[in-house]
């Protein structure tokens, strides 16, 4: 993958919960990185082909590893004006260079 592929600002988002100063707990999304990302749609290929019969996934996200960062199924990616829910994490090839994301569109409610 290489730096021209990565041409769509992701952020990634981590839901917490939060104490207000009237002691309410409160749930708050906070930003835990910005990065460059490749994505792809769903579509005809083998790969989405493969992936269609187990996954729910609209959306294929690939990005270099954030040091000191961990991205776990908890979490969602923003991307533009859409939210993503994170179906499934890969280390690409084990080498601990780039990670491969496959989320979920999520709709406003």
């Amino acid at each position: 993958m290489s730096f021209g592929k990565m041409n769509t600002p992701i952020t990634i988002i981590e839901t917490k919960k939060v104490k207000d100063p009237d002691g309410f707990v409160v749930t708050t999304d906070v930003v835990v990185a910005s990065v460059r990302a490749y994505r792809e749609e769903r579509h005809g290929s083998t790969f989405w082909a493969n992936q269609a019969v187990w996954s729910k996934a609209t959306s294929l996200f690939q990005f270099r590893v954030i040091p000191n960062l961990t991205i776990t199924t908890a979490m969602k990616i923003g991307c533009g004006s859409e939210k993503f829910k994170i179906v499934s994490v890969e280390n690409v090839r084990s080498r601990g260079m780039y990670i491969e994301v496959l989320a979920e569109k999520t709709s406003a409610t």
